[in-house]
């Protein structure tokens, strides 16, 4: 065989291995852009490029069919006017209360550490929305099924109004923020009606929040801390400290609590809420608050308290109008 000829054979097969690792390439390529919903094409007319904690995802510019990952998207995406077609439950396998009448047909994705995500295929969702440290290691499996939009709760969660953050970050990836304004105006319309009914009778006076859970008793900044700091009410010092976002209160230390007045949310079911209220509240240093011994201690429901939404924080002021204005 000539040497020429020995050329051309030697051309025409590193042409076919060149063909070939363009091929895998691309399909790999494809796939990878699909499997973990970040996208490398620029958007279209159809589709817009969310910048998140995990990346960035192209987005139906009007989704419809969103699965929430959480309660606080749940009620998010139902303040914007889109009611999810799947949710997770906080606890105790039911939505947050201050949703009630607002979740019919909302389709039960089991608690939110651990989403069915053969339930969500089924569903077939276009969007799913919520926070990296809850479900980070399955971010391929659930992003493989729909683009998935994280929002690192965590992180942003060392400012006191986080939750306004991750309102108007939803308002941004429903494309809603038009409504998301007017939400706010509804919100700041309430806290400036409490302020006026309100008056100076709270002046120099403490507003104290804790919650029993997990074996514990808890105090937090975060969101009830920032309505309750809308409406000029104080905090007592220790649950006032700007740099934590969470107190844990021991027992001996129960002083931390007292307040003027108290708020108490308990969540129970396994979580033993119920039963370590109980037994505190037959003890001395309980007894001895200056807000229990003056009867203004309250009792609210922890999925409102601690719900981080416009209609959880719509729901607060509906209770400080009733224990405090009432």
């Amino acid at each position: 065989m000539s040497m020429i000829n020995l050329l051309r054979r030697y051309t025409y097969f590193m042409l076919l291995v060149l063909m070939g690792f363009g091929l895998i390439t691309a399909c790999n390529f494809n796939h990878t852009n699909t499997s973990r919903s970040w996208n490398f094409l620029p958007p279209t007319n159809d589709c817009r490029i969310i910048q998140h904690s995990m990346g960035g995802s192209c987005v139906e510019k009007n989704p419809q069919r969103i699965v929430a990952l959480n309660p606080t998207t749940l009620g998010n995406a139902i303040a914007l006017g889109i009611k999810p077609i799947a949710s997770v439950f906080e606890y105790d396998s039911r939505f947050p209360d201050y949703l009630d009448g607002k979740t019919k047909g909302i389709q039960p994705l089991g608690e939110q550490t651990q989403p069915n995500i053969e339930r969500i295929a089924l569903l077939k969702p276009d969007l799913m929305i919520g926070w990296q440290h809850n479900h980070k290691s399955i971010y391929p499996q659930l992003s493989a099924i729909a683009p998935t939009v994280f929002y690192d709760w965590l992180g942003g969660n060392v400012r006191q109004d986080n939750w306004k953050q991750y309102f108007n970050f939803m308002a941004e990836v429903l494309n809603r923020k038009e409504t998301g304004e007017q939400v706010w105006q509804h919100y700041n319309q309430r806290v400036e009606q409490l302020k006026t009914a309100l008056g100076d009778r709270y002046k120099n006076k403490t507003i104290s929040f804790i919650f029993f859970c997990c074996g514990g008793i808890l105090s937090e900044n975060s969101f009830a801390g920032s309505v309750l700091s809308d409406v000029g009410l104080e905090r007592p010092p220790a649950q006032r400290d700007a740099s934590k976002v969470g107190l844990r209160l021991s027992e001996e230390r129960l002083d931390l609590a007292d307040g003027d007045v108290i708020f108490v949310a308990i969540y129970g079911g396994r979580e033993r809420g119920d039963r370590d209220f109980k037994i505190l509240q037959q003890k001395p240093l309980w007894k001895k608050l200056k807000a229990v011994q003056e009867n203004r201690v309250y009792y609210v429901e922890p999925t409102i308290w601690r719900g981080r939404t416009p209609l959880a924080a719509d729901a607060v002021i509906d209770d400080l109008f009733k224990y405090l204005v009432k």
